[in-house]
């Protein structure tokens, strides 16, 4: 595994069409963002080419794409609503402070180097956060959905404005906003290769709007200037400086989240490892320059980032490129955009929302951890009801309660508590047996070997031993001396034995009993292993592991080679 993000022309052709698939992406998103929070469709764009350009010449990721977010847009319309309702005339100014603020915080955490420690958190945290900030844009969505102003209130106001709005629903935006959906939900898996489903939406609806409904009233995004944008001085008053200090912390903190997070999957898709601090500083200037220039706060982009890397990105280049086309749309084709009907962004924002949800882990919590489900849905709660930062705080207090609990039950020590190994290795005690098994595999096996609790700390070091060593034919996971197995590294392990199966790869499990093998088969990652590769020597795993790899000569004829393989 490699880390860089130098910029360079030998992946020319790639860089440029992963920044041009990315770009038209971006288009319709950031448009969709910079409405639903309050600032406006060109501050959305502004957002996109500002936080892009600067990420991804001073970051630390090189495929990552960084632009407005769902998540960042559900903290800037709160943002907005509330400094705009405090200081009707300054509110606005004071918002893109905000970001300015934001970014220095992040700047900040990236030089002190504390870029590593901010996403080391429970999923079932992390997991109730994103679940909660797509509830709440979906919720936020549901007036412009359904043709009308968004009522003031945030959350609680829509909600308790449902009736009405239901009564004075306005059917032909209601109707363009359901045909958008419908369009992203149905646009065909070959289709969405060619054209984004988004752009797809966008235009068909506008079509739409301007020849079936051209005689209606519709609401429409209105003309965007086209030149450079003008600076915003900083604003504050001392009235509100508290209040803007602290949503400059949530939206510093999760901008933070939201770009490592998203780092992560890139590292996976890439098989390279971004360096944290350095993205931080790249996303805070990003953010810094965006505020002060009137653009919205934006972090890593998952869905943009990985378009990128699958059209052929593998630099900042591609970011860059990006950040140009949509510096060129914004300069000399928005108008183009000015007949784009509102309901059409609702409903891309409300999609966003939909997929922000957590649905695999919704659905499968309760089996795999009360305790963890609780936390999930308590976090869930507190997010869409009560402060986004209260929800992190509390679900990472009481998780990190429970770990306590459990680690003070423990009395195990372990040196090295994940390693992964294709050689021998004095880190890890081997019989001679086994080590001469494992020389004769000559790389060909990897024998993954866990000690001591599995909390969600661990996770990651899970995450990055497996991702070290790619060239094996046979994964061996072996779990004899894990005395706790935690949901977090539970998901990590299960994302390694994933990878191996769609790989081809065989798979073994050696010593997973009691609440390991219980964790396991609630998981579901019993189920998917061969029952003969579910053992309780981790000898006898090499022997079976060899055995399937090893070319087998006329006077082995007589061993049955039928010995589960996973293909």
């Amino acid at each position: 595994m490699q880390i860089t993000n130098k910029i360079h022309f030998r992946n020319l052709r790639g860089d440029l069409f992963g920044g041009l698939t990315a770009a038209i992406i971006a288009l319709p998103m950031a448009l969709a963002f910079g409405v639903a929070s309050g600032a406006g469709a060109v501050a959305g764009l502004w957002g996109a080419v500002l936080v892009g350009f600067f990420a991804a010449l001073f970051g630390g990721t090189p495929t990552l794409i960084s632009e407005p977010t769902g998540p960042m847009t559900v903290v800037m319309t709160a943002v907005i609503a509330n400094l705009t309702a405090a200081n009707p005339e300054n509110g606005m100014a004071m918002a893109f402070t905000v970001v300015m603020m934001a970014g220095v915080v992040q700047m900040l955490l990236g030089a002190f180097r504390l870029g590593r420690y901010v996403t080391l958190m429970p999923y079932t945290v992390i997991s109730g956060f994103m679940s909660g900030i797509g509830i709440i844009l979906i919720i936020l969505q549901t007036a412009p959905f359904l043709g009308q102003a968004s009522p003031k209130g945030g959350i609680l106001g829509t909600l308790g404005s449902l009736p009405e709005l239901l009564q004075n629903i306005s059917p032909a935006e209601t109707i363009l906003s359901g045909m958008t959906l419908a369009l992203l939900f149905l646009t065909p898996r070959a289709l969405k290769k060619v054209v984004p489903p988004q752009l797809i939406a966008l235009v068909v609806g506008t079509i739409v709007s301007l020849t079936v409904f051209s005689n209606l009233d519709i609401r429409r995004i209105g003309e965007i200037p086209t030149s450079l944008p003008s600076l915003q001085v900083p604003t504050f008053t001392a009235d509100q400086f508290q209040l803007m200090l602290v949503d400059a912390l949530v939206l510093g903190m999760l901008g933070c989240i939201d770009a490592l997070l998203t780092s992560v999957v890139a590292d996976s898709l890439t098989r390279t490892e971004h360096n944290s601090n350095k993205e931080l500083i790249g996303q805070g200037l990003g953010n810094l320059f965006s505020g002060l220039f009137g653009g919205l706060a934006g972090a890593g982009a998952t869905m943009g980032t990985v378009v990128n890397i699958q059209s052929g990105g593998r630099t900042a280049l591609s970011g860059l490129t990006r950040a140009f086309i949509l510096l060129v749309v914004v300069l000399w084709a928005a108008p183009l955009t000015a007949n784009i009907p509102l309901a059409v962004l609702a409903g891309i924002a409300i999609k966003v929302g939909i997929n922000i949800i957590d649905w695999n882990f919704l659905k499968r919590a309760h089996q795999i951890s009360l305790k963890a489900a609780f936390i999930m849905y308590g976090v869930i709660a507190l997010t869409v009801f009560v402060d986004l930062m209260v929800a992190v705080g509390v679900g990472i207090f009481i998780a990190n309660i429970l770990t306590i609990e459990n680690l003070s039950k423990m009395q195990s020590n372990s040196v090295k508590a994940v390693k992964a190994i294709t050689d021998t290795d004095d880190q890890i005690v081997l019989n001679p047996t086994e080590k001469q098994l494992l020389d004769r595999a000559e790389g060909r096996v990897l024998l993954f070997h866990l000690s001591g609790p599995m909390i969600f700390g661990v996770a990651k070091a899970i995450s990055r031993e497996h991702n070290v060593i790619d060239n094996y034919e046979s994964l061996i996971l072996d779990l004899s001396d894990v005395p706790l197995l935690g949901v977090t590294s539970s998901l990590a392990i299960e994302n390694a034995i994933q990878e191996a199966i769609e790989a081809d790869r065989h798979v073994f499990i050696v010593g997973a009993t009691g609440r390991i093998q219980r964790r396991l088969q609630k998981l579901g990652i019993w189920q998917s292993i061969p029952p003969q590769h579910l053992l309780l020597d981790r000898q006898e795993a090499l022997t079976q592991a060899l055995a399937l790899i090893e070319p087998q000569d006329e006077s082995e004829s007589s061993t049955p080679s039928s010995i589960g393989s996973l293909g």
